[in-house]
């Protein structure tokens, strides 16, 4: 295993004066029917404004609309505080901010801040955003009485019977080609027929400084949860993060173009990918030119997601310096997930993975995947798509880069494919390290387009045997210890006229009924097999 090249950053901490302030001596009322934006508010400007403190959210159930945080502030929620995002959309209005990596108008976040210093949310309360009212949801995904109970509430559901949303603006705005992106010379007022269509995340910080968010359980966003971007020295601790699985772009914490951060001692449980790396989408990614960076991932749990640990798909701004650390993924549909697509440019470099638990993961247990389609990683009964087509692009700043990362000491149990690599033709993936990793799984190794893939002692326990490796258009693909099922029907299946230096070693190649299948227009010494 190659040596990691940079240290482990430090993430500075919050400093904020214990003085408490508690949201009732603003006029809050728990009762689950007065509107307390304002109170809030209020008593979170005022801390601020005399140096900072803790703002008290205590036992109750705190409707509220938008929340604004302030400097040197703590919003601190006792365990039974209840703090609910109203579905009235009015109370959100149209601002300018950020979608997958985008400038782009959405309604106002349920709690945001912008180029603040020393923040924190703390506490063991709950925070719900209230996201029912706001996501569309698709038929396959709920059972029959779950779907007439959700039509029969009201909304209007699509032609076909296989979407239903919300409201009229909903609809529309899902059949509005780059909605809500920013457009030169357009306000708010153009955008209100699809005004609803717009969903906030739960929580956007925006160029920050000093965050500590811990203990507080997130939950039903409408769209993202929780979504630093530009935000520097950031803790996430002991956090409890849900949506729904079903939930459109429920994610649990999207990290964009972020330097020095630190997650630990999460459980997330949500819609779409749970730990997410993201930097910014095409063009305007790259001009915005910010990796995420320095970051520590440790000691946390993900249940439902559409990957564990995930960086991409909107990368474009690069990432790197990551570590990610004694984690369980638990039912992901994929575990270890790196997705990128063409127009994307960025590099990804320098990722550490190790001590990783996975059970039960409908995907791939470790994927790249450089052909990534915008679709839910897990195909849905009934539903068909058309197979990668490959050609040859030039190379230039819109093409993405993975490289130099290093997986070790892996164990999943239960996987529908081992580990999945696809390079574009023009861009292999480059230098990836596995080493100690046991993977029992349906399918066992897949790469195409890869140069430079290193696997010292896999050992893929697959029931489709025959191949139990396959490779096409492979450079310098290692195979040291390298363990499978005894009896496979086929070791190695190699194709692809640039497929060359196929090295196996320390390997026993006759525990195989058939050693190699190796395609004609492959170089006849592309594999090399050594004791």
């Amino acid at each position: 295993m190659a040596q990691q090249k940079t240290s482990m950053p430090v993430i500075k901490q919050v400093n904020i004066k214990a003085d408490t302030t508690s949201i009732v001596s603003f006029g809050a009322k728990g009762d689950g029917v007065s509107m307390n934006t304002e109170s809030i508010n209020k008593a979170i400007a005022a801390v601020s404004q005399k140096g900072g403190g803790v703002v008290l959210i205590p036992g109750g159930l705190w409707l509220t609309g938008p929340i604004e945080l302030k400097s040197n502030v703590n919003l601190h929620l006792k365990r039974d505080a209840l703090l609910q995002f109203t579905d009235d959309f009015n109370q959100y209005k149209l601002v300018e901010g950020n979608w997958e990596g985008q400038p782009a108008w959405r309604n106002q976040s349920p709690i945001s801040g912008t180029d603040l210093q020393n923040i924190a949310i703390t506490g063991s309360g709950i925070i719900d955003g209230n996201g029912g009212a706001w996501r569309m949801v698709k038929r396959d995904k709920l059972t029959e009485s779950q779907w007439k109970k959700l039509t029969t509430s009201g909304g209007l559901v699509s032609e076909d019977g296989k979407m239903w949303y919300p409201s009229e603006k909903t609809f529309k705005g899902s059949k509005t080609k780059n909605a809500g992106v920013v457009a030169a010379g357009q306000s708010a007022a153009d955008l209100q027929s699809i005004k609803d269509f717009l969903r906030p995340n739960l929580l956007v910080l925006t160029n920050c400084k000093q965050i500590l968010l811990e203990g507080v359980t997130f939950q039903n966003s409408p769209a993202w949860n929780l979504h630093p971007l530009l935000c520097e020295d950031l803790t996430l601790r002991n956090l409890q993060v849900k949506n729904p699985w079903f939930a459109q772009n429920g994610d649990g914490v999207d990290v964009e173009s972020c330097k020095n951060v630190l997650i630990e001692g999460s459980t997330f449980d949500v819609g779409d990918d749970g730990i997410c790396i993201k930097s910014g989408r095409d063009e305007a990614g790259r001009k915005r030119g910010k990796p995420t960076e320095n970051v520590i991932i440790r000691n946390n749990v993900v249940y439902h997601a559409h990957g564990g640990f995930v960086v991409g798909s909107e990368m474009s701004g690069g990432a790197k310096n990551i570590w990610v650390y004694d984690c369980s993924f638990i039912g992901t549909d994929i575990g270890i997930r790196f997705k990128t697509t063409r127009g994307r440019g960025g590099v990804v470099e320098d990722i550490y993975i190790n001590n990783i638990n996975m059970i039960d993961i409908p995907g791939e247990a470790i994927l790249f995947d450089m052909y990534y389609a915008a679709v839910d990683p897990i195909v849905l009964a009934g539903e068909k798509r058309e197979a990668i087509k490959t050609v040859v692009v030039p190379v230039t700043e819109a093409t993405p880069q993975f490289k130099n990362i290093y997986i070790k000491d892996v164990v999943a149990n239960g996987a529908e494919k081992a580990i999945f690599v696809r390079g574009l033709p023009e861009m292999n993936i480059k230098d990836i390290y596995l080493e100690n990793v046991t993977i029992q799984a349906k399918k066992g190794v897949e790469i195409i387009e890869g140069t430079g893939i290193y696997l010292k002692n896999v050992n893929v326990i697959t029931d489709d045997t025959n191949p139990v490796v396959k490779i096409q258009n492979g450079n310098n693909i290692n195979f040291n210890g390298f363990k499978y099922k005894d009896g496979s029907a086929l070791l190695f299946d190699i194709t692809g006229e640039k497929t060359k230096a196929v090295k196996v070693s320390g390997t026993n190649v006759s525990q195989a009924k058939k050693q190699s299948n190796i395609g004609t227009e492959v170089a006849k010494k592309a594999l090399e097999i050594s004791k």
